[in-house]
């Protein structure tokens, strides 16, 4: 073990090192969590944490399956649509040793309404919450919602025990929580979090000892740990490129264990569409026959993030995979000829990237210098970093004529991609004045489509497919958005660590991890209930 990274992990009291702890495991990210009161959280950090000491309502298998996880059976609705009752689990309890039951639900999704930062998950869908008995609660809806389930597999949604949270009702406990999930939390700092499994569990108890998760600052760190054996268990979040295609190369040697999970963060550019110069569509569209997926793809992400051409993530209902135009330079060099342009003078677009994300830096250069090369003459990128905490609080004000950006649902559903890029709640013409769309920075407005969008959410079955896919192929006609790639949770394993797996929300499952040998096969059955 090398002392120099060994000295550079945080420590948890009583927490040992991989070699010392049995069947107790380490796991590093560049995650750190702020908050861990579900109310409070929104990072991909938080959420990994809260979906191991939390349980929700329902969740999306491996296999990409819906199951009741503390509802007995998915919603029962009225013939309206609009009320709900789902049949709650009996003998659950939280880590306080209470009771799990309606009223508790019914606190827990009070609580997150009131307080929640994303609140909106719930916002005008649900309207009430009531118990109806000691095991069943309903919710009133606002209209009909298809993916109700889904939406209830949030894992901000999860339950808090009222006694513990008595005194925090309408404020957030950042630094302790009270929960059912499979783990108790027994240390907690925004650097490392200390996991225990919790005895009275409802379901399979955990296939391993505990977990330690620690957040190391930088990418370099990271690789270091897992290469020199200090920690177990590396998520691929935030780390570079190179770095992840050397861990696949170790892993296809042999020498560690690579696992993935479903695909469902989408990076995509967003277009400033209300101001000069992408007010014009042929421009837009112009710029969305500039862009050579394929190559940036294989130069940027090495093949690691596939191109993508919607705004949906290929495994979920709805997506269209051809949405978008593909890379077409002559098609392109007509339409800015169409403008003006590529006739002695350049149309001049200023792009910003995160400079805190390696690989956002990297698909600017290498665009820019792409566009240099085959329409140089017609278009030109300047190309300028930004922190991205900073963007995204100047996003709203218009501040960017091009940024390319990520999104990943909270749940997973079509409707969770594209109401948060393109619901409009004021618009006049094509311009949107409040809305999601105005939020995201791209102010763009099509009369007809918010109505699409709620026929969306309360439809079903083929129709809602075809409804979904209708708004997409809209979207892509007016290019508001330029989608980029596709990116799937990775994470690499020591070759004596179980090879670690991903629920279909894209979260690792930490309960399944355990070494090899101490009955992996056995403790693995044992995290299904």
């Amino acid at each position: 073990m090398s002392a120099t990274v060994a000295g550079c992990l945080p420590r948890s009291p009583g927490s040992q090192s991989p070699a010392a702890s049995g069947n107790r495991l380490v796991v590093a990210s560049r995650n750190r969590v702020d908050s861990v009161d579900p109310a409070g959280a929104y990072t991909f950090g938080a959420m990994q944490l809260l979906s191991a000491i939390g349980d929700p309502l329902y969740a999306v298998t491996e296999s990409g399956q819906l199951e009741p996880r503390l509802a007995l059976e998915l919603p029962q609705l009225s013939s309206d649509g609009r009320t709900a009752r789902i049949p709650l689990r009996r003998g659950v309890r939280f880590h306080d040793g209470t009771a799990f039951d309606a009223a508790a639900m019914v606190f827990s999704l009070e609580r997150f309404l009131a307080i929640g930062k994303l609140s909106y998950l719930l916002g005008d869908r649900v309207t009430a919450v009531r118990a109806v008995d000691s095991h069943t609660l309903e919710l009133s809806l606002g209209q009909p919602f298809a993916p109700l389930a889904e939406l209830l597999s949030a894992v901000a949604l999860t339950p808090l025990s009222p006694t513990a949270y008595r005194q925090h009702g309408r404020r957030l406990l950042n630094e302790r929580f009270v929960g059912t999930g499979p783990y108790r939390l027994t240390f907690f700092s925004k650097q490392q979090q200390r996991l225990e499994p919790f005895a009275d569990y409802w379901g399979g108890q955990p296939a391993n000892n505990g977990i330690d998760l620690v957040s190391l600052s930088n990418s370099t760190a990271l690789f270091g740990a897992l290469t020199s054996g200090e920690v177990d268990v590396l998520l691929s979040t935030s780390l570079e490129i190179d770095q992840q295609a050397a861990l696949r190369r170790r892993s296809r040697q042999g020498q560690l264990r690579e696992g993935s999970g479903a695909a469902l963060e989408i990076s995509y550019l967003t277009l400033l569409s209300d101001q000069p110069p992408f007010d014009n569509p042929t421009l837009r569209r112009a710029l969305a026959y500039s862009l050579d997926r394929d190559t940036i793809s294989e130069r940027v992400t090495l093949g690691l993030r596939p191109p993508l051409r919607e705004l949906v993530p290929p495994s979920l209902p709805g997506s269209d995979p051809v949405a978008w135009v593909r890379y077409d330079p002559v098609r392109a060099r007509s339409l800015y000829r169409q403008a003006g342009y590529c006739q002695g003078q350049a149309l001049r677009v200023p792009l910003t990237f995160r400079s805190n994300i390696p690989s956002d830096r990297l698909f600017a250069l290498t665009w820019q210098a792409q566009l240099r090369q085959d329409l140089g003459d017609c278009v030109q990128l300047e190309v300028t970093g930004m922190e991205s905490t900073t963007a995204y609080r100047q996003l709203g004000e218009g501040a960017f004529t091009l940024i390319l950006l990520d999104w990943m649902g909270d749940f997973p559903d079509a409707d969770n991609y594209l109401i948060p890029l393109l619901a409009c709640e004021k618009e006049e013409q094509h311009r949107c004045l409040e809305g999601a769309s105005a939020a995201s920075g791209s102010f763009w407005a099509q009369p007809g489509l918010q109505a699409l969008l709620q026929r969306s959410e309360s439809s079903s079955g083929a129709e809602r497919r075809s409804l979904l896919q209708r708004i997409q192929r809209i979207t892509a006609g007016a290019n508001p958005y330029i989608p980029l790639w596709l990116v799937a949770p990775r994470a690499w394993a020591q070759p004596g660590v179980s090879r670690p797996r991903f629920d279909g929300s894209g979260r690792l499952q930490l309960q399944a991890l355990t070494r090899t040998g101490m009955g992996v096969e056995a403790n693995t059955e044992a995290v299904q209930p």
